[in-house]
């Protein structure tokens, strides 16, 4: 039996471009059949400085997304803790894998530092960093030695990510390749994601698997018709 798990995911309590709670965004994941999902909301200046100036304000209002999700979902699906995150120096985003809440108290404004700077931190702490979407309009691709991986298939319908060619950056660079919907709404597509043989119910097994590249990007939906991508082997990307 196949199992799906979302990397890229969005709710209205903390991304305001996202528009869906994240009770609806979790019914739309249980009704596409997937098990897990990583709540990577928006971790970024125009959403932190929005949520007040005192740190433990901060920190609550960047995981009620999160939170409100796997409060609601309980057994029906595994919610993990993600961040998109875009440091103030460009308009790059950034896929982080393995900060759980501790981490995230205990290392507060992460979007002030610098790539460089996060990217130390990353490895010290055994976190996974992935450049979202490294090809859409305005976006860098950053030295392959500061990041773990690329995002290759990005299912966003309204943003060309140029999937089929940062599929062949993240071969060049022998990168781990990863896939998501990047969902904000009932406009977005969910065709992203990883298909794994056994259900993957905690973050250090996610990053586990990540690692080995024993799973299969899962790429639907538009955005894969357009780049003629499907779903792909990791390890045959």
């Amino acid at each position: 039996m196949p199992y799906y798990t979302e990397l890229h995911a969005h709710t209205s309590e903390v991304s305001p471009c996202a528009h869906l709670t994240a009770a609806q965004v979790a019914d739309r994941y249980l009704a596409a059949g997937y098990r897990t999902v990583v709540v990577t909301n928006h971790y970024c200046d125009y959403v932190m400085d929005r949520a007040g100036e005192d740190w433990e304000d901060r920190f609550r209002f960047y995981l009620s997304g999160y939170r409100a999700m796997r409060d609601y979902a309980g057994s029906r699906l595994c919610v993990l803790p993600g961040l998109e995150l875009r440091f103030t120096e460009s308009a790059n985003d950034y896929l982080v894998f393995g900060a759980d809440e501790e981490f995230l108290y205990e290392h507060p404004n992460l979007h002030l530092m610098t790539l460089k700077t996060f990217s130390g931190l990353a490895r010290e702490h055994d976190l996974l960093l992935i450049q979202a979407h490294p090809l859409r309009n305005r976006m860098q691709v950053m030295q392959p030695a500061l990041l773990d991986g690329y995002e290759v298939f990005n299912a966003h319908p309204g943003h060309d990510a140029r999937n089929d060619l940062a599929r062949l950056l993240c071969r060049k660079y022998g990168k781990i390749p990863t896939s998501g919907s990047d969902f904000h709404d009932d406009s977005s597509v969910i065709g992203g994601g990883l298909i794994t043989k056994e259900p993957i119910l905690s973050m250090e097994q996610l990053c586990e698997v990540l690692r080995s590249r024993s799973y299969t990007l899962h790429c639907a939906g538009p955005a894969a018709l357009r780049d003629g991508m499907g779903d792909i082997p990791a390890d045959g990307l």
